[in-house]
C-alpha cells in the first residue's frame, strides 16, 4: 500500500474498523451556485477507445437477476428517508424497454409511509475505473430523491465514508417552485470520503441544463469517467465537473509542506502499525465499486430544502424514475489505470470552470520546534489567511477607523446563518500554522468592536478555531470565557485573549491550525455588524531563537561535561571574579578527548534556525600545558552520534588557532574561540546542524598527557545577525539578514556574469555601510545580488524560510546612484532555491519592483523600501526551504551604466 504524506496518530485497535462493512445511503449534497457556460457546450461522444464491458438496455420483460438484485429494508437509507425498499413489482419492473422504479404511498401500518425500490449490482457487476452511463427521466415533486451512484464492493479502507462513495447523479424536489418563482431543475454529482462519520467530507457541483430544460420532463444521459486519480461528470455529453486526488507539495528536504491540489483524501488504520493515517493519493477510489439505482422519499436533504417536508399529493399516483439503459465502458488504452480515453474540453481543469476543489486537510507543516509569531490581520490582510465569510449574504470588507486601529475587517451577517473569520483554505496555496512550540506561553488574541448587535437579543458571541481540515480538531469558547472575562459592548473596542494551552486542553491540535472564526450564535446572528483588528497567534515577548548553553556558571541539565575514554571526571572549579564557576578537564596518560555530550542522543541540538549566523563559542584557560610540547589544540563537533562515539555520523574537527579570533592557547589566560556554523558546514557538507550530538575540546590525540584546562561560557547560539526585532522588548524571531552594514556569514556579494566586484560604500547616517553594485562592466547581460553557493563565493549553505511563510517578507532598501543608459528600465527581484533551475517554479521566482507591497519604481538619489510577501512566493510554488540566491537587478540586458546601492536586506517577519 502506497501512502503519500501520511499524518499519523495512534487510535483505537485496527479490528474496530478493518473488515466492517457499513453501507449508508446517499448523503445530502447542498452545494449552491451553478456556473454553466451554455455557449461552450460540447456534446462530444466518448472516444472510440472506450469498449463496452457491461450493459442493460432493459429490453426484456423482467429485471435481469444476473445483473441486479433488490436491497429490501425499511432503514431509511442512513438519511432518515421515509420509504421501505421492496422487491415488489409495484415498485420496480421492466416494460417497453425501460426500468421503472416507482415510489408510492405504503399501506396502513407499514413501517414507513412510502414504498420504493433500490437495485444494486454488488457481486454481479463490480468495476474499477471506466465510463458509467445512464439515460433516464427523473421523478419530481417535493420529497422525491432519485439517484444513480456507486459504493465500494469491499470496504477496504473501513466503513462509510472511508472507502468512498461516488454519486453520478442526484436530484431532489424537481419542478417545485420557490418564492421567487424559480423552478427546481438542477442535478448534482458528488464524492463522499474522508474521516469517520459524522466528520466525513464531500465535494461536488450542481448543473443546470441549457434553455431551462428540466430533468423530469425528458430523458437525458448522465455519466462519469473514472480513472486513477481523476473523475469527470457529464450530462448529455457535456463535461460539467472534474474532481481529482489531492497532490502533496514537498520541499527540498522531502517534507510535506502543503497541497499543490486540494482534492479528495481518505483516512484509515494501517494494518501493520495500527496507526490512523491520512492519505492524499488515489484512495479510496482505487478499488472496485458497484452501481446502485434508487428512488428515495424525503430524508434529511429533500425534506430540508425547497418547500420542505414531503408533498403527499406528488406521490398519490406514484412517482416514476424511468431508466432507458445503464452501460459500463472500459478504457482499452490502459485497463489498469483507466487513463487515455478522456472525453474532455477546455476548462475542465480550471477552478473557474469545471474543476471542483475537495475537502482534504493539509499535511501538518514540518515542525522545527521554534516558536514563530503569526499576525493574521493588522491593518492589512495576510495573504496566507484570507478574510472569510463562509457564503454569507454580505461579504466582509476592510474599513477605516479614525482611532489607532486604522484599517479593520468589518463582518456583516444577513438572514442566512453563517460564521465568519479567517481561513487558510481560501488562499492560493494553503498552509497550516504550527503553534505547538508556543503552547506554554502563547495566546490567540484579537480586538473586536460590535457596530450593530444581532437582532436576536439572546445571541452570544463565540470564538472558534480549527485544525486539520474538515472533521479535524476544534475548540470553541464564548468570548466571555477569554482571559479578560468580558462580553462585547456595542461601540467599544475590546481585546479578547485565549491561551494556546486552553485551546490544546479543549482538544485543538496546535500543530496545524487552519481556520479562526469570530461570530454570534448560529441562527441568531442576523443583523450583526462587527469589526476585528490585531488578530495574532503569538507568544508574549516574542519567540526566541534556539540556543544551547553547554556551560555557563554550571552545566546544562541534559548536556553533561564528559571524558570520552578515560576515568578522569570533569570537575567544577571556581576561577576569577569574571568567570566564577567553570568546568575543569584533566587529561592523564590514557588517550582521550573531553567536552560535552547529551545524556541521551535523543536530546541532540537542532541549530537549523540559526544556520545563517549561528556560532559555536567558548572561553578556555590552560592551567597546565600537555607535557608534549608538540600538542596542538582542537575543537570537534559531531552530529548523529559522531564517529568518536562509535556511531555512524559526521564530524568537523578544526584547530583552535583557525577560529575567528585565530588565537593560540596561552597558559594562564582566558581566551575566546568562535566558529560559525556556516564555515563548519563548508568544511564538511555532510555535517548535520539539525542533529548536533557532541562538542569536544582537546589537545592532539595521544599528546594530551598532563593537560589541565578550564572552559566557561560554552554555547551554540545566534549572536543576533539573523534575529529581527519583534515588538517593544526587541526580542527576536528567526530570520536572515543578508546585509545590514555587513554581508551575512556564508553569503557573498555577487556579480553573475560581468567582471565587476560589488563593493562596500558608506552612505548617509541612516544607512552607514551599504553594498554598491555597478553595471559598468564588459556586459549588461548579468544579474547581481547575494549568493551562498560555494561556486560563487558562499559557504554552500541555504536559508529555510518555512517557518516564516505565515507573515514573513523579503525586504530591502535600494538607492539608484546612476540610472541605466537605456533610461527607464524594469527592476527585478529574483530568488533561487536548492541550486536553482531555469523554468522550474519550485527553484526560481522573479518579481518586478512594481509587484512589491509598495508598488514603486526606483528614483534617482532616493532610498526606497521594497517588500515582497513570502506567502506570495509560496503560493507560486516556490520552495522556500532552501533559498540560496537573492538577486536585485535591472532587467537582463538593459542595465548598462546603472549603479545602485542595497541596504537592510532581510528575510524575516516584519
Amino acid at each position: 500500500m502506497t501512502t503519500i504524506g501520511s499524518a499519523k496518530r495512534k487510535s483505537r485497535a485496527i479490528a474496530s474498523l478493518i473488515g466492517i462493512s457499513v453501507t449508508l445511503g446517499l448523503a445530502g449534497c447542498d452545494e449552491t451556485n451553478t456556473d454553466t457556460d451554455f455557449k461552450s457546450i460540447d456534446t462530444s461522444a466518448p472516444v472510440s477507445d472506450w469498449q463496452m464491458v457491461w450493459s442493460d438496455d432493459f429490453d426484456g420483460d423482467s429485471i435481469d437477476s444476473s445483473k441486479w438484485f433488490h436491497e429490501v429494508n425499511c432503514t431509511g437509507g442512513g438519511n432518515q428517508e421515509k420509504q421501505c425498499y421492496t422487491d415488489s413489482a409495484e415498485n420496480s419492473f421492466v416494460a417497453d424497454g425501460m426500468l421503472n422504479i416507482i415510489a408510492k404511498p405504503a399501506e396502513e401500518d407499514s413501517p414507513q409511509p412510502y414504498t420504493s425500490a433500490r437495485l444494486s449490482t454488488k457481486g454481479l457487476g463490480d468495476f474499477k475505473y471506466g465510463r458509467f452511463e445512464m439515460r433516464a427521466k427523473l421523478p419530481f415533486g417535493q420529497g422525491s430523491h432519485p439517484a444513480f451512484w456507486m459504493l465500494p464492493t469491499d470496504d477496504v479502507y473501513g466503513g462509510w465514508p472511508n472507502s468512498g462513495e461516488i454519486d453520478i447523479l442526484e436530484a431532489v424536489n424537481l419542478k417545485t417552485i420557490d418564492d421567487e418563482g424559480v423552478t427546481e431543475s438542477k442535478v448534482i454529482g458528488t464524492l463522499h470520503y474522508g474521516k469517520d462519520a459524522p466528520n466525513n467530507s464531500k465535494s461536488g457541483k450542481e448543473y443546470l441544463m441549457p434553455d431551462g430544460a428540466n430533468p423530469a420532463d425528458d430523458f437525458h444521459t448522465y455519466a462519469i469517467e473514472w480513472q486513477e486519480g481523476e473523475m469527470r461528470w457529464y450530462v448529455d455529453g457535456y463535461l460539467y465537473q472534474t474532481q481529482m486526488a489531492s497532490q502533496v507539495r514537498y520541499n527540498s528536504k522531502d517534507q510535506a509542506v502543503g497541497l499543490t491540489h486540494r482534492g479528495w483524501f481518505t483516512e484509515y488504520f494501517d494494518i501493520i502499525s495500527g496507526d490512523l493515517e491520512t492519505h492524499w493519493d488515489a484512495s479510496p477510489y482505487d478499488q472496485e465499486f458497484h452501481m446502485l439505482l434508487n428512488l428515495a422519499v424525503g430524508g434529511t436533504w429533500a425534506e430540508n430544502v425547497n418547500d420542505g417536508g414531503i408533498d403527499p399529493a406528488a406521490f398519490v399516483n406514484g412517482q416514476t424514475y424511468a431508466i432507458d439503459y445503464v452501460r459500463v465502458y472500459e478504457c482499452s488504452v490502459d485497463v489498469e489505470t483507466g487513463k487515455g480515453c478522456d472525453t474532455i474540453r477546455s476548462g475542465y481543469k480550471s477552478e473557474e470552470d469545471a474543476l471542483v476543489l475537495g475537502a482534504a486537510p493539509l499535511p501538518k507543516p514540518p515542525s522545527t520546534g521554534i516558536p514563530v509569531n503569526l499576525t493574521i490581520f493588522s491593518d492589512t490582510e495576510n495573504p496566507s489567511w484570507p478574510i472569510w465569510g463562509d457564503n454569507g449574504d454580505i461579504d466582509p470588507t476592510i474599513q477605516t477607523e479614525e482611532d489607532e486601529h486604522g484599517a479593520v475587517v468589518e463582518f456583516s451577517i444577513g438572514a442566512t446563518p453563517t460564521v465568519m473569520g479567517f481561513n487558510v483554505y481560501e488562499s492560493e496555496s494553503p498552509l497550516g500554522f504550527d503553534a505547538s512550540p508556543m503552547v506554554s506561553a502563547g495566546n490567540v488574541s484579537f480586538d473586536m468592536k460590535v457596530v450593530s448587535p444581532p437582532s436576536d437579543a439572546s445571541a452570544t458571541w463565540h470564538f472558534k478555531i480549527e485544525s486539520n481540515g474538515q472533521g479535524g480538531e476544534e475548540a470553541e469558547f464564548e468570548l466571555s470565557e477569554g482571559n479578560e472575562g468580558i462580553a462585547p459592548v456595542v461601540g467599544e473596542w475590546q481585546t479578547y485573549t485565549f491561551s494556546l494551552q486552553s485551546l490544546s486542553d479543549a482538544g485543538l491540535d496546535l500543530s496545524n491550525i487552519d481556520v479562526l472564526m469570530i461570530f454570534p450564535s448560529w441562527g441568531a446572528s442576523a443583523g450583526a455588524v462587527y469589526r476585528v483588528d490585531n488578530v495574532t497567534i503569538a507568544q508574549e515577548g516574542g519567540p526566541g531563537l534556539p540556543e544551547l548553553v553547554l556551560f555557563e556558571n554550571g552545566p546544562h541539565a541534559e548536556w553533561l561535561p564528559s571524558n570520552c575514554c578515560a576515568g578522569d571526571v570533569p570537575s567544577e572549579e571556581t576561577d576569577d571574579d569574571e568567570h566564577g564557576n567553570t568546568i575543569e578537564f584533566v587529561i592523564g596518560d590514557t588517550d582521550t578527548v573531553v567536552g560535552f555530550t547529551p545524556s541521551d542522543l535523543e536530546k541532540s541540538f537542532d541549530a537549523t534556525a540559526i544556520m545563517s549566523d549561528g556560532v559555536v563559542q567558548f572561553e578556555m584557560k590552560i592551567i597546565s600545558a600537555p607535557t608534549d610540547t608538540d600538542a596542538a589544540w582542537f575543537m570537534s563537533i559531531e552530529s548523529t552520534g559522531g564517529i568518536e562515539n562509535g556511531n555512524i555520523g559526521e564530524k568537523v574537527e578544526i584547530a583552535l588557532n583557525l577560529s575567528q579570533e585565530a588565537a593560540v592557547p596561552v597558559v594562564g589566560e582566558w581566551q575566546t574561540y568562535t566558529y560559525t556554523l556556516s564555515e563548519l558546514v563548508a568544511i564538511n557538507p555532510d555535517f548535520l546542524v539539525d542533529d548536533i550530538t557532541t562538542v569536544w575540546i582537546f589537545p592532539t590525540w595521544g599528546k594530551g598527557n598532563g593537560a589541565v584546562f578550564r572552559i566557561d561560557n560554552a554555547k551554540i547560539y545566534s549572536p543576533g545577525g539573523a534575529s529581527e526585532p519583534n515588538g517593544d522588548d526587541n526580542s527576536s524571531t528567526p530570520g536572515l539578514t543578508l546585509f545590514e552594514d555587513a554581508t551575512a556569514s556564508g553569503w557573498a556579494k555577487w556579480d553573475c556574469c560581468s567582471d565587476t566586484t560589488p563593493s562596500i560604500e558608506l552612505d548617509d547616517d541612516a544607512h552607514g555601510n551599504t553594498v554598491e553594485f555597478s553595471m559598468t562592466g564588459s556586459t549588461a547581460e548579468t544579474v547581481m545580488g547575494f549568493n551562498s553557493r560555494t561556486s560563487d563565493g558562499g559557504a554552500g549553505i541555504s536559508f529555510d524560510a518555512s517557518t516564516l511563510v505565515g507573515n514573513g517578507v523579503i525586504q530591502f532598501e535600494m538607492k539608484l546612484i546612476t540610472p541605466a543608459d537605456d533610461g527607464d528600465v524594469a527592476w527585478k527581484l529574483k530568488l533561487e532555491s536548492n541550486g536553482g533551475e531555469q523554468g522550474n517554479p519550485e527553484k526560481e521566482k522573479e518579481f518586478d519592483f512594481t509587484e512589491s507591497n509598495e508598488g514603486e519604481a526606483p528614483a534617482l538619489g532616493e532610498w526606497k523600501t521594497y517588500t515582497f510577501n513570502l506567502a506570495d512566493l509560496y503560493a507560486e510554488g516556490f520552495d522556500v526551504s532552501a533559498i540560496d540566491v537573492v538577486m536585485i537587478f535591472p532587467a537582463w540586458g538593459t542595465g548598462a551604466g546603472a549603479v545602485y546601492r542595497i541596504d537592510n536586506l532581510k528575510i524575516a517577519n516584519p
